[in-house]
């Protein structure tokens, strides 16, 4: 989405998970130029001419939503977004609340404005402006993306009781910075966007390895008899909030070796229990509380509220499913307290409710219960290849059509 703003970009090693592709099309559908370059590059070149449309389809990324709806109002033409299934119900409130503050006339669909949201037209303008933070950096990021193409400064305010996912913020700062637009902060919520600033590509961009998808990997090795080395591109530069799992395991009793390359873990290690914030990583919830069911006492997950608006509910639906196999959960509005017991029931039927992180989380318990897991391809939101990965370390899996 970056690297459509402006300039040319070459993307290494990019993700094939269906959210990429959903950026990938959006991007395409801006008008940008995207060759596939190697087995692991991508060339985008920017629109120099904007593209005429008036629906555009983001599937179930909310991340290409959240970015997208800023950048289409920076047109003024009037276009309806559309996305599906997941997608369909969740809120967009705040942002479309601070797009039309700033000059647009944009509405969404029902009480959170989800999709599709219909932008009717307007003149998208700069000066103060204010958002609330509390659900989701998303909306913060697609702004911080935009405003920097605006004519006039924009003074953003992050607003709302607490500002969620901060470290995703600093991370759309960072690649922003890579192709040449500065954001400086001038307090703990607030942001100068100078306007007129020029994208002028992000060169040659290696995409980090994701720490948030390791994670239920490193938990794979943690809980059973392993020694798992995961290769990749483990760049320190690059801040990302699910960082924090190599910090939660440390506090839990779990030990691994780290470079540049490649992280290493020989398990399985006596898991301890603990009090953890998640407010600026909820994506680790699910692996969180799985790890949690083994611990050797009760471990409690803070500040995670903003879970319950993800692809799922993440705290009532991965409580509700987590009990049929006997587990000692219960939920608070912005926590979860999970209590191990010394066995759980085997071979459950487990329903991810559509979300890849739980269906994710439910596949490692299965290494050490048993499961079945319904809807198993809602895993290729964010990686396809998780099975055979699973698999190819070991894991025994098999399929039902």
């Amino acid at each position: 989405m970056v690297a459509a703003c402006g300039g040319s970009s070459i993307i290494m090693h990019p993700s094939d998970c269906a959210d990429a592709q959903a950026a990938l099309a959006v991007a395409q559908r801006l008008g940008a130029v995207i060759k596939r370059r190697a087995s692991d590059q991508l060339a985008i070149q920017a629109p120099r001419i904007p593209q005429k449309f008036s629906r555009i389809q983001v599937q179930e990324s909310g991340t290409v939503l959240r970015f997208l709806l800023p950048l289409l109002c920076l047109r003024g033409k009037a276009v309806t977004v559309e996305g599906r299934g997941t997608l369909r119900g969740r809120p967009n409130l705040y942002l479309i609340r601070a797009l039309a503050a700033m000059g647009m006339r944009i509405q969404g669909t029902g009480a959170g404005a989800s999709v599709p949201v219909r932008i009717l037209g307007g003149a998208l303008t700069g000066g103060r402006v204010k958002c609330d933070a509390s659900l989701s950096s998303q909306f913060i990021s697609g702004l911080l993306i935009t405003c920097p193409q605006l004519a006039q400064d924009t003074r953003l305010s992050l607003t709302g009781k607490s500002v969620v996912s901060f470290e995703y913020i600093t991370m759309t700062r960072l690649v922003l910075a890579e192709a040449g637009v500065i954001i400086t902060q001038d307090g703990p919520r607030d942001f100068l966007i100078k306007g007129g600033q020029k994208f002028r590509g992000l060169k040659r961009f290696a995409v980090p390895s994701d720490y948030g998808l390791a994670a239920f990997l490193l938990a794979a090795a943690a809980l059973t008899q392993s020694d798992v080395i995961l290769e990749g591109h483990f760049a320190d530069r690059w801040i990302q909030a699910d960082g924090r799992i190599l910090e939660f395991f440390k506090k839990m009793g779990a030990r691994f070796t780290s470079t540049g390359r490649s992280l290493r873990i020989k398990g399985p290690f006596a898991i301890s229990g603990g009090e953890f914030s998640l407010q600026d990583c909820p994506d680790l919830v699910p692996i969180m509380t799985v790890l949690a069911l083994f611990g050797r006492g009760p471990t409690r997950l803070r500040h995670i509220g903003h879970a319950r608006v993800k692809e799922s509910d993440r705290i009532s639906d991965l409580r509700r499913e987590l009990l049929k196999v006997g587990a000692d959960i219960s939920e608070k509005k912005d926590e979860l307290v999970i209590t191990p017991k010394h066995q759980y029931k085997e071979g459950c039927l487990l329903d991810p409710h559509q979300d890849h992180r739980l269906a994710m989380a439910f596949a490692i318990l299965g290494l050490k219960l048993g499961v079945r897991i319904k809807d198993r391809d809602c895993v290729n939101k964010s990686y396809p290849g998780f099975w055979e990965d699973l698999r190819e370390l070991g894991g025994n899996l098999k399929f039902y059509s």
